[in-house]
């Protein structure tokens, strides 16, 4: 699968859990103790929205404020799947994988950061299912992208960028080892 594929399939994979929230759904814990669901599909949002800023090829400071705090307002369905949108066709211009972008830490390329954001996309989409009761199962194949991604990246091990890793059994199947390598567990 390559990175378009997985951001796709990723962007699905969060977008199937966002649409069916209820009102009574937005306030439940995450597995981020500091997180509800309402917080955590708000930094899903902002990912996306960072997207077309950045493979525009604007700096952060260019962007400004604009996007701190909770952009979802009074329908925050509605803004999820415009963010992914446009996240999404971002992604998808010509030549949005080779652009250079300007992230907090550094440039990357297009690819990259797409990757950044699909393997946030996939842990959060099993943290948005544990929340709120949905099948836990995030599609196999998007897992072992993510999994692979991450036991290839030093970043991961950045302070700050992840929970603790946690130890798991040697028989454990990917889900289990992409979780705990952002210290969450089943």
């Amino acid at each position: 699968m390559d990175v378009l594929a997985a951001h796709g399939d990723a962007i699905g994979a969060v977008d199937a859990l966002v649409r069916p929230l209820d009102d009574d759904a937005w306030a439940l814990p995450t597995p981020d103790s500091d997180w509800t669901v309402r917080d955590l599909v708000n930094h899903l949002t902002v990912e996306q929205l960072w997207a077309p800023e950045l493979l525009a090829g604007r700096w952060i400071e260019d962007v400004g404020t604009v996007l701190d705090g909770d952009v979802l307002g009074d329908d925050p369905v509605d803004r999820w799947v415009d963010a992914s949108v446009q996240a999404r066709e971002a992604f998808l211009a010509p030549g949005a994988l080779e652009r250079r972008v300007h992230l907090s830490y550094g440039d990357e390329s297009g690819a990259e950061y797409c990757a950044q954001l699909t393997f946030d996309l996939v842990v959060h989409a099993w943290d948005l299912a544990r929340a709120t009761g949905a099948p836990e199962d995030v599609d196999p194949a998007l897992v072992a992208w993510s999994l692979h991604y991450a036991q290839s990246r030093s970043t991961l091990d950045e302070p700050g960028r992840l929970l603790r890793p946690l130890d798991v059994a040697d028989d454990a199947d990917d889900l289990a080892r992409l979780l705990a390598l952002t210290g969450r567990s089943r």
